[in-house]
C-alpha cells in the first residue's frame, strides 16, 4: 500500500505536512474558528481560589497552587493552555489545561460548556482508553481542568512517522477509537470532533495505549434528540451536521474518515477550500479504487463504506462496526468487543452482595452533583414521561434504541437487577446505584459515608440488627442477614467491621467469577 502522505490519484497533491484545520465551532458555514491563545498572566495578580456562588464552576474549590506545580507548556489549543502540573504531595505529574475567563470564557453559554466538559469526563471516567479528569480548580483569572498526562504525542503523528500503517495495525488502532465511540454513545455522550490529533498515546512505547482527549464540543444526547450547531473540524464533519440536524450517528461518520486516513493517508474528501471540503461531503462520494485501494482488502473497504453511509440512519453503529469481520482478531470477535455499557452494568449489580446494594444505593445518594451528571441525563433519556421512574415498558425501548438485542425475559432480568425495593420500576437513585462505575464507589470518602450510615449507634461495626434495619428500609428480605454475614464477615464474629466492608466494596462479586465477558471492571454474564 503506499505512504501516508503524498499524491492523491484523483490529481490533486495532498501536502506532505497534512493536517487538518483547529476546530470550528458553532460559526456559521464557511468562517473557520480562529485558533486562540490562552490569556497570558499578568504576573502582579494573585491567584486566590474562588469560594463564592456564582463562578464558572458553581461549586467551592481549592486554589490549584496550593496542590500542584504548573511546569512548562505542553500544548495550546482553541480554548486554553495546557500545561505539566506536578503534585506537590506525591511529585506525580499530570497536564493542566488552563481557560481564561478573560478571553474564552466570556458568555454564560462559553461557562456552560466548560462545565459540561468537566461533567462529561467524570461521566466517562474509568475507560482505559479516555482521558483521565483528576481535579478542577477556578481562580480569579482561569479554570483548571487537571487531567491524566499522556507523553507519547498525538496519534496523528505517530502514524507520519511511520508513514503508513498495515492493514493489522489500522485494525488494532481503530478497535480502539471505536470502542471508545461505542461506550460513549452506551452512556449517552457524542463526540463531536473525533479526529487522529484527538487521540493521544499514553507513552512512547511501541504498544502504547491509546486515549481519547478533547471533550469540549462533545454533548449529552439521548434517542431522537437532534443538534443544529455546526461543530467539529472540517475534513471530519458528517453531511448531517452540515444540515444542521444531527444525532450521535455524526461520530460514526468522523471515525470513519479516521479510518480512511489510516489505510491510505489521505482524508476522503479534499480540496484547497473549507466550502469545497463540505460541498465534497455533501455529496458524499470517496475514491476506493485507485492507488493505493487495489492493495487493500475488500472487508476494509466494506467496513469504510458502512461508516461514510450518507443517510445517518442507513449508517452503522460504533457497536455494529465493532463486530465486523475486519476488526475481529484472528477472524472472531475481539475481546474489547462491547455489548450495551448501561445493560452490562445493570448485569453485574444484580450478582452483587444485597449489603453492597444497598451501600452503592447510599454512595449514589450522597454523590456530588458534578460527579453524576452524565448518569443524569442517561437516565433522563430513559424516563420518557418524566415520573422519575422507569418503567419496565421505558426500560425496555430505551435499550432497544440503543440496538440492544435483548429477549423480553432478559429485559425482566435487568429490571429485577436494578429495582432494590421491588416496587416494580427502576427509581432514579437506583439507576445510579445500578449504573454507578466501580472507581467512583470506592473512593475512600464515600465508602466511610456508606458504612456510616449502616452503622447508626457508631460502634465501628455493623450488627445483624443494624443490617435487619437496613434491609427493611430498602424493602429487601430480612431472611438474607445470614448469607450477608456469611459473605462479608470474614474473621466469623457475627458482625461487619470497616475494613471487611471495604474488602466487600473493593472484591470481586460473584458475578465476576461466572465466566462472563470482561469489559473494563464490568462483567457481561455469558
Amino acid at each position: 500500500m503506499g505512504g501516508l502522505c503524498g499524491k492523491e490519484d484523483r490529481g490533486k497533491e495532498v501536502p506532505a505536512t497534512y493536517k487538518p484545520p483547529v476546530p470550528v465551532k458553532a460559526v456559521p458555514l464557511g468562517q473557520a474558528a480562529k485558533q486562540g491563545g490562552g490569556h497570558k498572566q499578568p504576573p502582579n495578580i494573585a491567584k486566590a481560589a474562588l469560594t463564592h456562588a456564582g463562578s464558572v464552576l458553581k461549586r467551592d474549590v481549592g486554589n490549584l497552587r496550593d496542590h500542584y506545580v504548573l511546569g512548562r507548556e505542553l500544548g495550546r489549543g482553541q480554548f486554553g493552555v495546557t500545561k505539566l502540573a506536578t503534585h506537590k504531595l506525591t511529585g506525580k505529574q499530570y497536564a493542566c489545561k488552563s481557560i481564561s475567563k478573560v478571553t474564552k470564557l466570556k458568555t454564560q453559554e462559553d461557562r456552560s460548556d466548560v462545565r459540561r466538559e468537566m461533567d462529561i469526563m467524570y461521566h466517562l471516567q474509568g475507560h482505559v482508553n479516555i482521558v483521565e479528569m483528576v481535579d478542577a480548580f477556578e481562580d480569579i483569572e482561569d479554570v483548571h481542568l487537571v487531567m491524566e498526562l499522556c507523553t507519547g504525542g498525538e496519534l496523528f503523528d505517530r502514524i507520519i512517522e511511520r508513514q503508513h500503517y498495515s492493514e493489522k495495525q489500522a485494525a488494532a488502532t481503530f478497535r480502539t477509537i471505536m470502542s471508545v465511540v461505542a461506550e460513549s454513545h452506551a452512556l449517552g455522550v457524542m463526540h463531536r470532533d473525533l479526529k487522529p490529533e484527538n487521540f493521544l498515546l499514553k507513552d512512547k512505547s511501541e504498544d502504547s495505549l491509546v486515549k481519547a482527549t478533547d471533550w469540549g464540543l462533545s454533548a449529552f444526547v439521548s434517542p431522537g434528540k437532534r443538534f443544529s450547531d455546526v461543530v467539529g473540524s472540517a475534513y471530519y464533519i458528517a453531511p448531517e451536521v452540515l444540515k444542521k440536524n444531527y444525532g450521535h450517528e455524526a461520530d460514526v461518520w468522523s471515525a470513519g474518515v479516521i479510518l480512511y486516513i489510516l489505510l491510505s493517508g489521505v482524508p476522503p474528501f479534499w480540496h484547497e477550500t473549507e466550502q469545497g471540503i463540505f460541498a465534497a461531503i455533501s455529496k458524499g462520494e470517496f475514491d476506493l479504487t485507485n492507488k493505493p485501494w487495489p492493495k487493500i482488502s475488500t472487508q476494509a473497504k466494506d467496513l469504510i463504506q458502512r461508516l461514510l453511509t450518507k443517510d445517518p440512519e442507513k449508517r452503522s453503529t460504533a457497536a455494529q462496526a465493532l463486530k465486523h469481520p475486519w476488526l475481529r482478531v484472528g477472524g472472531e470477535a475481539p475481546d474489547t468487543v462491547l455489548d450495551d455499557t448501561v445493560l452490562t452494568r445493570m448485569r453485574k449489580f444484580s450478582g452483587m452482595n444485597r449489603l453492597k446494594k444497598m451501600a452503592l444505593h447510599v454512595i449514589a445518594k450522597n454523590m456530588a452533583e458534578h460527579e453524576i451528571t452524565g448518569l443524569k441525563e442517561l437516565f433522563k433519556s430513559f424516563d420518557t414521561d418524566n415520573s422519575g421512574t422507569i418503567t419496565l415498558q421505558e426500560l425496555r425501548e430505551g435499550l432497544h434504541s440503543m440496538g440492544s438485542p435483548l429477549s423480553a425475559q432478559e429485559v425482566e432480568e435487568v429490571m429485577q437487577a436494578a429495582d432494590i425495593d421491588g416496587d416494580g420500576n427502576i427509581s432514579y437513585e437506583e439507576f445510579i446505584a445500578a449504573t454507578l462505575h466501580r472507581n467512583k464507589a470506592q473512593v475512600d470518602e464515600n465508602l466511610w459515608s456508606a458504612f456510616c450510615a449502616f452503622d447508626t449507634d457508631n460502634s465501628g461495626f455493623i450488627t445483624p440488627d443494624e443490617l435487619s434495619a437496613a434491609l427493611v428500609k430498602y424493602k429487601m428480605d430480612v431472611k438474607n442477614i445470614d448469607e450477608i454475614l456469611r459473605d462479608v464477615d470474614t474473621d466469623g464474629d457475627g458482625r461487619i467491621c470497616y475494613e471487611e466492608f471495604v474488602q466487600l466494596m473493593q472484591g470481586i462479586d460473584r458475578a465476576d467469577g461466572g465466566g462472563g465477558l470482561v469489559i473494563g471492571d464490568i462483567v457481561l454474564q455469558a
